[in-house]
């Protein structure tokens, strides 16, 4: 408080005390009136202040509320008045107040807002509080007059739906179920509400069903779903019904769902045996049968009503329609492949049958393949003439020149003399293949022989003849020249070969081998075993090779198969003891200075090379060279070696023969 002095011109002077109101004051400009000073001052208005501005109910289940508290302030410096309270959304409510309510200056009253949803959602809306503040006039006389004003608190909620558990699917039918198998189904649980709930009991009624993967008790919250699995494994035949009731603390605290199954016997099933058919390559104007077996495997009967074939050449037999087949029974029937046309072929057989798998599929293949040809090269024999007690053998092949595959099954040859070897029917070509085997003629008298080879197979030439033709003549003979051998004397150690000569007479003469009694003969010029033709010669050669001195006598043996065999060759020789030979040299003395000695060199080619027959110098001018053989010829050369080791050129050759 503050006090103010004034003096008033013309009238005596007095104190005047002003008590201020206001927290702060402007003072008015001071202007002299003619007679006297005036002065004007005021409190400042009453205010309305709402504690809290505005609210959020947040989720009110509804037909349930909740309530806020508000605090209305007076933050003015004078009184103020409320009048009466609004409400802009009929879901709020503000608690009534003993209208009009004066509040003065820093003092409060509280009240209540109230949220009450009735729907679900969310709404909002104003709660309006009106008042009143005095205001005075300035002057000598203050004047005081009612101003009206309002405040407003925002108000905001969401009504949430009570809690509701929903089944999806709403029932269950497991349908048919094998009698001790087990079918599961899905089921979910929705809280299709809008406040959560708690699951706290599942109950299952009825003979086969379950519940697996649902742990309670379980909170759902608005809108969450859980999922769990119902199972029904049926105990007997026949329809089976249950039901699952679920207890929560939702708005249908007692949910049932309906569950519904039928237990059946197990259905039969068809096994095939073999899955597939192939028939491989068939020949065209051919057919190729497979068997098919089919048992029911199941534990019921199953009727088989169709056999349904597709692709072109397959037919079946042996299986007549409709036929039952009760447990672990089986039916084998027939499918035949009839190539109409080369190439790969394929199909199928459709097996119909009220089984598990009601439509079984066979799958078919074959190829039609042109028809096999047996072929003969060459396609006749002729084994010319062939000497009596001989034989000659011919090659004969025989090749598959068709599509497909054939079977040799006999080969029989007529005619007088004739055989085969190498080939033991059943014997089966595949396309392309070939055989070859032999067919040997051993004529038993002389004379021309005519016969053939029957051959029997599965081509579309089942039966195949080859010609065959020879010429039985008599036997061959064998001359031997010269009949004997003499070999005269031989020195030991050394060898001498003398020639002779095989001559076939009247046919040809095979020599197959040949043999001599001593080792100190051997053969040679000729290559075992040798066919010699009629009229013809071959030449051979004997060597002598004696071991040690005297006399030496042997047969050469020649075997043949001439009507003269065998032929013997007489052969003689003698072993000579060798003479010793030596060869004197003689030279010339050199006639450089300072020659210390002289090398002596042979050689068995004229012009050398040759090797140094001396170990140390000769000192002399003659050497004997004893180390010589008879009927040799030797060529010697001499160098002469001076004091320092150097060595002349080679002396002029000399040749000496050793008789």
């Amino acid at each position: 408080m503050q006090a103010y002095f004034l003096r008033l011109d013309g009238v005596r002077s007095q104190t005047i005390s002003v008590l201020l109101l206001f927290s702060f004051l402007t003072l008015p400009n001071l202007a002299r009136p003619a007679a006297a000073w005036s002065f004007s001052g005021a409190s400042k208005a009453g205010q309305l202040a709402v504690a809290p501005a505005s609210i959020s109910f947040g989720n009110v289940p509804v037909g349930t509320n909740q309530t806020a508290s508000v605090v209305l302030t007076n933050s003015g410096g004078s009184d103020l008045t409320i009048t009466a309270a609004s409400v802009s959304n009929s879901a709020f409510a503000l608690s009534a107040l003993a209208y009009p309510v004066t509040l003065a200056a820093g003092q409060t009253v509280s009240c209540t807002v109230m949220f009450a949803p009735q729907v679900g959602g969310s709404t909002s809306g104003n709660v309006t509080v009106a008042f009143t503040t005095q205001s005075s006039s300035g002057g000598r006389k203050p004047r005081s007059s009612a101003i009206a004003s309002s405040v407003a608190v925002s108000v905001s909620g969401s009504g949430a739906t009570a809690a509701q558990l929903a089944a999806n699917p709403a029932s269950l039918s497991f349908g048919n179920v094998p009698v001790g198998s087990t079918q599961t189904v899905t089921q979910m649980l929705t809280n299709s509400g809008g406040t959560s709930l708690t699951v706290s009991q599942a109950t299952v009624a009825g003979a086969g069903f379950g519940v697996t993967g649902l742990s309670l008790p379980m909170s759902l919250s608005a809108g969450q779903s859980t999922t769990f699995t119902v199972k029904f494994t049926p105990p007997s035949r026949g329809s089976l019904s249950g039901n699952l009731s679920l207890s929560s603390d939702g708005s249908n605290p007692n949910l049932t769902v309906a569950l519904a199954g039928t237990g059946i016997l197990s259905a039969g099933t068809l096994s095939p045996n073999p899955s597939s058919l192939s028939f491989g390559s068939v020949a065209q104007g051919n057919s190729q049968t497979l068997s098919e077996t089919l048992t029911n495997s199941g534990a019921s009967s199953v009727t088989i009503t169709q056999a349904n074939l597709s692709g072109s050449g397959f037919t079946i037999s042996s299986l007549a329609l409709p036929l039952t087949l009760n447990a672990g029974q089986s039916t084998s029937f027939t499918v035949l492949f009839t190539p109409q046309s080369s190439g790969s072929v394929s199909g199928n057989l459709a097996i119909v049958s009220d089984a598990s798998n009601s439509t079984l599929n066979l799958s078919l293949s074959g190829t039609g393949a042109t028809p096999a040809t047996l072929a003969a090269n060459p396609t006749s024999l002729s084994f010319g003439n062939v000497a009596s007690a001989s034989s000659k053998t011919l090659s004969q092949t025989l090749i598959n020149s068709g599509g497909s595959a054939l079977t040799i099954s006999q080969i029989v040859p007529s005619g007088t003399g004739f055989s085969f070897t190498g080939i033991n029917p059943p014997v089966t070509l595949s396309a392309g293949q070939s055989f070859t085997f032999n067919v040997t003629f051993t004529p038993a008298a002389a004379g021309t022989v005519s016969g053939s080879l029957s051959i029997t197979s599965d081509a579309s030439n089942p039966n195949l003849a080859i010609p065959m033709s020879a010429t039985g003549i008599a036997p061959g003979q064998l001359a031997l020249g010269p009949t004997s051998l003499g070999f005269g004397n031989v020195t030991v150690g050394t060898s001498l070969a003398k020639s002779g000569t095989l001559t076939a007479t009247g046919a040809s003469v095979t020599v197959s081998s040949a043999s001599v009694t001593s080792p100190e003969f051997a053969l040679g010029g000729i290559s075992l075993p040798i066919t010699i033709a009629a009229g013809t010669s071959a030449p051979f050669t004997v060597t002598f090779a004696p071991q040690a001195s005297g006399t030496t006598s042997a047969n050469l043996t020649f075997a043949s198969n001439a009507s003269t065999t065998p032929t013997v060759q007489s052969l003689s020789g003698s072993g000579t003891a060798p003479v010793a030979h030596s060869v004197a040299l003689n030279w010339n003395a050199s006639t450089s200075t300072n020659v210390v000695g002289y090398n002596v060199y042979r050689g068995t080619i004229s012009g050398g090379p040759y090797a140094q027959l001396n170990t140390a110098l000769n000192a002399g001018t003659n050497d004997t060279d004893t180390a010589v053989q008879s009927g040799h010829t030797y060529y010697y050369v001499v160098t002469a070696v001076d004091s320092s080791g150097s060595e002349s050129v080679f002396s002029s050759q000399v040749q000496a023969a050793i008789p």
